[in-house]
This record gives structure tokens, sequence and C-alpha cells, in this order.
């Protein structure tokens, strides 16, 4: 009787034994190691496109970077930002964030088609944005980290979310903080998040207004040094040249870095939606003078908070697809 019953203990063991050893399940979290079984060459495949991408044009690093951060606002980390107009999908590309701004779509589509090849709808487009920021990141020379994976790609996308829940430039600190708190983030995410601008550019239109009229009596920012101010008039006129790019961190714009709280606490933040962490919040404040000191702890805020953003409302299990390419839905 002891042995039948072992043998069914054993038979039963057996039977659920792929639920709770196989790296696709894994109730539906997601994991770094994802794909070891079912695409190993995966992460290095996007490292590799990457590495070339950024090897090309330095500025592609902080591109990348942006388009997941884009991405994860609207919906979660779905690659809804990806889609473009069709079959009854308005794509977020043309909202007030993206349009004109937003790029680096060309290196997502040279990845999906690498793993497409090695591995046929296997990785997600939303995996491939949270990896290229990642890699991206480390390339500039910031921090590294295990990106959780398993995200499916969503088959809608919203270009009213993308309007109205993507922090805007010249927005207050209460309005950037409580998109952030929408997406279950906190204070700590928001400054940390931000240190993303030490590489990167911004257009003239961005910022405009603090140069000429920010609270509507046709004032300069007075958080804005002057002295900044004048060599920013000279390319970012009051009228005109709307695409004119100007680095958000002009010590070291293509090195990831702290030197962008360094340049807050000297009031030559590019953007308001940067300078008013150091004027309008004394927690925010604190935050910024403590990764300025400390770059160390700023790498260690950052990639925890990238990971944090990375699980904003991600599609698993059934949910969601697949796209074979990124930039449509499949086929039904």
């Amino acid at each position: 009787m002891a042995r039948s019953i072992s043998f069914f203990l054993f038979i039963a063991l057996l039977a659920f034994s792929p639920i709770c050893f196989s790296f696709k399940s894994n109730n539906d979290k997601l994991y770094p190691q994802y794909y070891y079984k079912s695409c190993p060459q995966a992460l290095e495949i996007v490292k590799s496109v990457v590495a070339k991408a950024v090897a090309k044009e330095a500025r592609m690093a902080a591109s990348l970077l942006r388009l997941h951060f884009h991405d994860c606002f609207v919906k979660g980390c779905d690659a809804s930002l990806l889609l473009d107009s069709s079959n009854g999908i308005v794509t977020e590309k043309g909202s007030n964030p993206n349009r004109n701004s937003a790029r680096g779509f060309e290196v997502l589509d040279e990845i999906k088609s690498a793993l497409e090849k090695e591995c046929p709808q296997t990785v997600s487009c939303a995996d491939i944005l949270a990896l290229a920021a990642r890699d991206s990141t480390v390339l500039a020379g910031g921090p590294n980290w295990e990106v959780p994976l398993g995200r499916r790609d969503s088959r809608s996308a919203s270009l009213s979310g993308s309007n109205n829940n993507i922090p805007a430039p010249n927005n207050t600190f209460d309005s950037i903080l409580s998109k952030f708190k929408r997406q279950g983030l906190d204070l700590v995410d928001l400054v940390a998040l931000s240190g993303s601008h030490t590489i990167g550019n911004s257009r003239c239109t961005s910022f405009r207004q603090r140069l000429y009229n920010q609270s509507g009596n046709n004032k300069p920012d007075s958080t804005l040094d002057e002295s900044y101010a004048a060599q920013l008039r000279n390319r970012c006129p009051k009228s005109g040249g709307d695409q004119n790019l100007f680095f958000l961190d002009f010590v070291s714009p293509t090195k990831f870095d702290n030197s962008y709280f360094k340049l807050l606490l000297a009031s030559k933040g590019l953007l308001n939606s940067d300078q008013v962490l150091t004027t309008k919040s004394r927690e925010s404040l604190a935050l910024v003078k403590q990764y300025a000191e400390n770059n160390a702890l700023f790498f260690d805020h950052f990639a925890k908070s990238m990971v944090k953003m990375g699980n904003i409302s991600p599609l698993t299990g059934s949910s969601g697809e697949i796209r074979k390419t990124c930039r449509k839905i499949n086929s039904s």
C-alpha cells in the first residue's frame, strides 16, 4: 500500500513539474530568464543592434530610452507606441509628446527582424523596448540591471492616453508627480528617472516659454540662470527655430552621469519640468542634492526605478499577442 501511494505521488509530481520548473510559467510574472529556453540569443541580438546604432549616432541611446518611458506611461509597457495607424488604430506617434520628436523606430525594426529570423514570433516588441532602454543606458556609461521579461504586445493604441499621461515640459511639479503616482511610481522614481535627461536633446519649442514668457508676463523664468538663458536665446528665438536641438545636459551630453543634477542646482536645467525638481518641493530638492553628490546612489535608484517602471501593467499569459512586426498587429 505504501509503495502504491509513493508511486502515485511520484506520478503527480511529474504531472505538475512543467508548472513548477518550466521557464515558460512563473504565475504570469515577469522575470529575466523568460527567453533562456525559447530564444537564448535574444538578449545578445538586442544588445548587438543597439550597440551598432549608438556607435553610429550617440544620441540614439537617449532616443531609445525615451521610447520605453513614453510607451509605459500609456496603457502600460505593451509596445502600443510602436503601432502605426491602420485597421482602426490611431497611432500614438502623432501625440503632442511624440510628434516630431519620438525616434529610433528603425532600430527597433532591425532588432525585431533579427529576432524573427532567430526565433519567430517569440520575443515581444514590449520586451525589445525594455531591453533596448537598458542597453542604451549601459552603452552611455550608466548603470546595468537585470530586465524582467515576458511582456506581450497590445493590439491597440491610445492617442488620448499619450496626450494626457506623459508629463509635458511645462507641466507643474504637482502635475508631473500626479502623473507618476497614477502609474504607481513615487517621488524617488520621479527624480531618479528624470536623471535620464543626462543624455539626449530637446527642441526649442519645448522650453521657449521659459526664455520669453514663463508666467504670461512677457518675462523669462526667474529660476533660470540669466547667462544660460542668454546662450539659449541665440538659437531659440521668440518665433521660428522650433526644431532646433539643445543638449539637456550641456556638460556631458552623451555620457550617462549625475552632472544633470549638478546643473539643476546651478539653475541650468533646460526644461521647466527639470528645474521644478529643485524649486517646488523640499523632498525633491533633497534627492537632487543627494544624486549630485553621489553618482553611485543615483545609478542605484535609477536602475531600481527603471525595473519598477517596466512593470507598469504588462500584458502576460494569453493577453495581447507577440507581433510579427512591431508597427502593426497580427492579422486575425
